[in-house]
């Protein structure tokens, strides 16, 4: 293993060099975003555009009496109204599908404060603003349910009458707000647990926290003349905002066409859709187009933030450091309707390590806020602020450097996680030997009232599908087409890996983001896959190309395509060194050799390559006024290949920032009836380039043999450590263990007057 400077990191290499990947090339649509040019959801504009608003409820909990929209209708300048009656109903529609509908536009209760009643279209803002004032909406007012824990108790108000609770495949008999339990099991927990000679247990609780995107959400539709729906939005994919509309508007996928705008930051809120069914009734009904754009307190309200949570986890290690059982309780709120992120949680909570036994129970509960949404390793964040946390207080009771105990403990190839699923070539070990040797964690920390603190993570990483095309250009350029929006510069890592195919530049590739009827289905920009997968397309794109220009080659030398190599943007006969030809001169001879050349792909790639990311921080504790002030922080991971540095670098410093924020200040202040009290940006205090040091970031390469250039996911893995890091730097420096999220100052002066020790 050798080590190379980057720009701004460190990069450690167990992987092969390549001519463009890995490289750091200007991003295409970098000039457009800095000069104002690109264009954003609120952005768009067409002929005779009506604008829309939409009515939010004021309690987190009630019954829908009766809704009342003749005085708005009568508003001069507004043009229509909906509410949830004008969505297509079955009988026959499952309960996911009603749920997905009335999460859009409330039907018989209002279950979060800001839950969508209504929506008015009207000739401006200001007409549409008024006529929501003259919308009478009668409610019948119940008790909220604001947490997983109350969720769960037998007197809980129900949410949903009809709900059961799935255990494992089995439905329950009586209402309940808990939608699913499962577990999984490994080896013997009781067993485990009489090997032990240290056990820790320890119960946490974490808040509901907002990605903190800058782009509020906004959608315009127009429901055409020839029945087709064409919807031009910020979304993390056009397709599932397609798939989305076909079910919640009961309208085939072959009527719909979907535009995605640039995005202003999403990191998994901007997969659901809000606005867009809205626009698209009030649409259909005006059969004009109808532009709809979120306030930010309505995103707060109205968008789905991360779950909640109340987990228990339980470990036990002998002597000499070695894990012998673990046990996770992990109890998440869903928010209004089924499908909080508690499965991911399960997976990743103990998945850093090699436990022999192991018991994980995950709850997804209702409660009476927002539905949840992803939010970069949707559950992982909460998850393994528990576990690493209990990992760190076993390894002092075993008097083990904490680095030393968990790699001791790493997952290797072949360990097999609670789940079933045994890795394959993974990084663990190499991410925590970065951590160890990096000159952070050796360096003296002095001064009263600091800490340093250590914690790893994992996520998972998904494939799913991708699709890409290429058309050459006579002047050896290509246009390639994609339909993975682009949040984080995937424009530039998608079109390196093609180039680095056919040997040309990256300023030779023009990669667009295109609309739903103009490439193949395409999954979502998220789960850490579209560098992997829809990379993947482009570099079967690519080989496609490459395949029909050797064709082209032997048309022009008049000899079979299998006498022909190609190297370095050149094809060579392999009998007559002297036929050689560029990939660019080839190409100026497309016309004489059959026409222009497009090469096609689409993907389902099986072979992801999970992620680990670890993080040292230091942070000094102001004992009169509980604030935490981070000085140092290093992200270290293991990307597989970085294709582009410098992009991957900035992927870790914004998860390891959000991490830092949820650690710290970030959460809903709730009130007592279920309304959030901090819904600006002034109020929900994310960090700022004052709150925070330069993040220092470490690659790690362990190449994924699952990917042609040894590609893993990035994204998602550096927002995972960082509360748990600064959690055993807070107990460091002042001797108290914090159990909940986040550690803000009442918190630790919370702890500090009631004398925590956290032992």
């Amino acid at each position: 293993m050798t080590t190379r400077q980057g720009t701004d990191s460190n990069v450690v290499l167990v992987n092969q060099e390549f001519d463009v990947v890995g490289t750091r090339p200007i991003r295409h649509d970098g000039a457009d975003k800095v000069t104002g040019r690109a264009r954003y959801g609120a952005d768009f504009q067409a002929a005779d555009l009506l604008r829309g608003r939409v009515l939010r409820s004021p309690h987190a909990h009630a019954r829908i009496k009766s809704i009342d929209t003749s005085k708005a209708e009568a508003l001069e300048g507004v043009r229509a109204v909906v509410t949830s009656r004008d969505f297509p109903t079955n009988d026959a529609d499952k309960p996911a599908r009603r749920y997905q509908r009335e999460n859009v536009l409330a039907g018989e209760k209002a279950l979060y404060v800001g839950h969508a009643i209504a929506g008015v279209a009207a000739v401006s803002d200001h007409v549409a603003e008024e006529a929501l004032s003259l919308i009478d909406v009668e409610y019948e007012v119940l008790p909220p349910v604001t947490s997983a824990p109350q969720g769960m108790a037998s007197e809980s108000p129900i949410l949903h009458e009809e709900m059961r609770t799935d255990e494992s495949g089995e439905k329950g008999t009586v209402p309940s707000n808990v939608a699913t339990h499962f577990q999984q099991v490994i080896g013997d927990l009781e067993e485990g647990f009489a090997k032990a000679d240290f056990i820790i247990e320890r119960e946490f609780d974490t808040a509901t926290v907002h990605q903190g995107y800058i782009e509020p959400q906004n959608g315009t539709a127009l429901w055409n003349n020839d029945g087709r729906l064409h919807v031009w939005t910020s979304t993390q994919g056009a397709f599932p905002v397609r798939t989305s509309l076909s079910q919640i508007l009961d309208l085939p996928v072959s009527k719909i066409r979907v535009t995605p705008m640039e995005i202003g930051g999403g990191f998994g809120g901007k997969i659901p859709v809000y606005l867009e069914p809205v626009a698209a009734l009030l649409s259909r009904k005006t059969g004009r187009p109808v532009k709809m754009q979120m306030s930010r307190r309505e995103v707060f309200e109205g968008t789905g933030p991360t779950p909640g949570s109340h987990i228990k986890v339980k470990m036990g290690a002998t002597r000499d450091g070695k894990l012998t059982a673990a046990q996770a309780h992990l109890a998440y709120e869903a928010g209004a309707f089924p499908g909080s992120p508690v499965g991911a949680g399960a997976t990743c909570v103990f998945a850093c390590y090699n436990i022999p036994n192991i018991v994980i129970d995950g709850y997804d509960v209702v409660v009476n806020k927002p539905k949840t949404a992803a939010y970069r390793a949707p559950g992982a964040t909460n998850a393994a602020f528990a576990s690493e946390t209990v990992v760190d207080m076993l390894a002092e009771k075993v008097g083990m450097d904490p680095l030393d105990f968990r790699m001791l403990n790493t997952s290797r190839e072949g360990t097999r996680r609670a789940d079933g699923t045994p890795y394959g070539v993974v990084g663990c070990a190499e991410v925590i030997e970065a951590m160890k040797s990096h000159p952070h964690y050796a360096s003296k920390l002095e001064g009263p009232n600091r800490g340093r603190g250590v914690a790893v993570g994992f996520w998972m990483n998904i494939g799913w599908r991708s699709a890409c095309s290429i058309s050459v250009n006579y002047d050896g350029t290509i246009n390639l087409l994609i339909g993975s929006t682009d949040i984080g510069g995937t424009r530039a890592s998608i079109a390196m890996q093609a180039a680095e195919v056919l040997g040309i530049t990256p300023e030779d590739v023009n990669p667009a983001v295109v609309d739903t009827d103009s490439i193949g289905y395409t999954d979502v920009t998220g789960g850490s896959r579209t560098t992997f997968a829809t990379g993947w397309a482009a570099h079967e794109a690519a080989v496609d190309v490459r395949n029909e220009m050797l064709k082209r080659a032997a048309i022009l030398w008049e000899i079979e395509p299998e006498n022909i190599e190609f190297n370095k943007s050149v094809f060579r006969s392999k009998s007559d060194p002297e036929l050689s030809i560029s990939f660019k001169e080839l190409a100026r001879k497309m016309n004489d050799t059959g026409g222009g050349v497009v090469g096609k792909s689409t993907v389902d790639p099986k072979g992801v390559g999970v992620s680990f990311a670890g993080a040292i921080t230091d942070v000094e504790i102001d004992p009169e006024t509980g604030k935490v002030t981070v000085l140092r922080f290093t992200c270290v991971q293991d990307v597989g290949k970085a294709v582009h540095p410098s992009y991957v670098e900035g992927q870790m410093q914004g998860g390891s920032v959000q991490g830092i924020g949820w650690g710290l200040n970030e959460e809903y202040y709730m009130n007592p009836e279920g309304g959030m009290d901090n819904f600006t940006l002034l109020d929900y205090r994310m960090p700022t380039s004052l709150d925070i040091p330069m993040i220092d970031t470490v690659i790690v390469e362990v190449a994924s043999p699952g990917h042609p250039y040894g590609v893993r996911g990035v994204g998602e893995a550096s927002i995972l450590a960082p509360p748990a890091a600064i959690a055993d730097a807070i107990h460091n420096a002042i001797g108290i263990r914090l159990d909940n999220l986040p550690m803000n100052p009442p918190a630790v002066l919370a702890a500090l007057s009631n004398g925590n020790s956290g032992s």
